[in-house]
């Protein structure tokens, strides 16, 4: 019999600050984090929203992680930063200039430096693609996706045969054990899997699935299961 060995809390933090380190992405020293029972908390103060993000997603990499609470603030600094007006129209730019991203079909609204977008995309992923794509730009404090998925219907079979086919591609490991169910366009995963990059992969791979509308993700991580 297997013994599986359980990281203390102390062992966690330790990993995570040296994952934050590792992250070029990333200044180590604005970033401070508490755990307890395996739940990462992270406090602090960035300049980037995109440093708020890649912070919580290092986190989420480190085994034995199984939430994180990201109570990071984003502040950008008062001289040279960018205006509304001017993030409004970084915001159209970089919508415009991606390829993957229908610009015509989204709308955005800047307030405070925190950018809400709206509209009507056709695939999962696209969604994602237009978010992706604002949080990376200087001088977002934070995104409200509001973007609706208008998929073409498909059978709803097909959809889970088609997601459990790429489950198997992609993750194999993983696909025994995520279940999936599909109705009106929306998936649902169930079970439990080991870390935040295999639930974060498995994501990626659903949203890539024609029809889906939305993901419910019920996941649970589990990294001793």
């Amino acid at each position: 019999m297997t013994t599986v060995m359980i990281k203390s809390d102390s062992q966690i933090k330790a990993d995570v600050l040296n994952e934050l380190k590792w992250d070029s992405r990333i200044d180590e020293n604005d970033v401070g984090l508490q755990v307890r029972d395996g739940i990462v908390t992270l406090v602090g103060t960035v300049n980037v929203y995109a440093k708020k993000i890649a912070a919580r997603e290092a986190a989420h990499r480190v085994h034995g992680v199984l939430d994180v609470v990201d109570e990071l603030q984003v502040k950008v600094p008062g001289i040279g930063a960018r205006s509304d007006t001017e993030l409004a129209r970084a915001v159209r730019d970089g919508l415009e200039w991606d390829a993957f991203v229908p610009d015509e079909k989204i709308t955005s609204t800047v307030s405070l430096g925190i950018v809400t977008v709206e509209g009507m995309v056709q695939t999962w992923s696209q969604r994602a693609d237009a978010e992706r794509v604002i949080r990376g730009l200087a001088g977002v404090r934070g995104v409200i996706n509001q973007i609706s998925v208008a998929a073409k219907p498909v059978d709803h079979t097909r959809i889970k045969n088609d997601i459990e086919d790429a489950l198997e591609r992609q993750a194999e490991r993983e696909a025994r054990r995520i279940g999936v169910t599909v109705k009106d366009g929306v998936v649902t995963l169930s079970g439990r899997i080991r870390s935040w990059a295999e639930k974060n992969a498995v994501d990626r791979v659903v949203g890539f699935a024609p029809g889906v509308r939305r993901v419910d993700d019920q996941l649970v991580v589990d990294p001793y299961s």
